[in-house]
């Protein structure tokens, strides 16, 4: 028998009145592109993480893409690790930026702190710790590093919603965080969508702008910009299953705890 890695259906199934009232609420005021479900999910999420800001976008991807660009020059270094998607890396050459690669903590698999610091030039702006399968970086010695060396910290917490680094949410530590909501998450939307938090009003503003080409009032555009809106009904997905995420997300180290005990034996 196989069993499926992640099993949406089933969790479809325990929260299906819910979804489907939240996706009639969107087809009935045919709000499809942010909106007032988008709005009050960004608050919610900020809410919950502990940030000022909460700006919902189309994928994490563009997350990690749009909080760098609000942080970086073209040119810039950005240091990161290999050991993460693709995505992580591909939004810094996204922004401009050169990714310079730091390797990882052997136990921890997120990034080495004590080989970070060898890895600044004075051409690094910017440090991108990957919080990776919901296992924080360190924090602390990469903040304190970021500090000397006068660089932005941005969190790839892409695999981390509900993750805490000395009781702290992650996301909460750098200039911003990039989230993902892609359906395998812990916390997934029906589609792609993503969120940039942070506590800068300057890097919210951008991040807000820069999503929908530049406006914030139709036709009036500031700057150039991208669409990279959220769509309304994930953020109405989304509104549901942030009410379950903690339920889940302990669920989740039961279960993990479970096989530990299982497979004791086999270390």
């Amino acid at each position: 028998m196989q069993v499926p890695f992640v099993d949406l259906r089933l969790q479809y199934r325990k929260i299906q009145n819910e979804i489907q009232q939240a996706v009639n609420r969107v087809l009935e005021n045919a709000q499809f592109i942010l909106g007032p479900e988008v709005e009050q999910f960004e608050k919610a999420f900020a809410s919950y993480i502990g940030t000022k800001y909460a700006i919902g976008l189309n994928s994490g991807t563009a997350a990690v893409h749009l909080a760098l660009r609000a942080c970086i020059q073209p040119g810039d270094e950005v240091i990161t690790v290999p050991n993460t998607f693709i995505a992580t890396a591909e939004a810094i050459t996204m922004a401009g930026g050169k990714v310079r690669f730091v390797d990882i903590d052997e136990h921890s698999f997120t990034m080495s702190p004590e080989k970070l610091s060898d890895a600044i030039t004075p051409q690094t702006r910017a440090i991108v710790p990957v919080h990776l399968y919901g296992q924080p970086a360190d924090m602390d010695p990469i903040l304190e590093i970021a500090r000397q060396h006068n660089l932005f910290v941005i969190e790839d917490a892409a695999q981390a919603h509900g993750a805490r680094y000395k009781e702290k949410m992650v996301g909460t530590f750098g200039e911003a965080a990039a989230f993902s909501f892609y359906p395998g998450k812990n916390l997934g939307a029906y589609g792609e969508a993503g969120a940039v938090l942070t506590n800068s009003e300057r890097v919210a503003r951008f991040v807000r702008l820069f999503r929908d080409h530049g406006s914030q009032e139709k036709y009036v555009h500031e700057m150039e910009g991208y669409n990279l809106r959220m769509e309304g009904i994930q953020a109405a997905v989304l509104n549901v299953k942030l009410r379950y995420l903690d339920e889940w997300n302990e669920a989740r180290r039961r279960h993990a705890q479970y096989y530990r005990e299982l497979l004791a034996d086999f270390d």
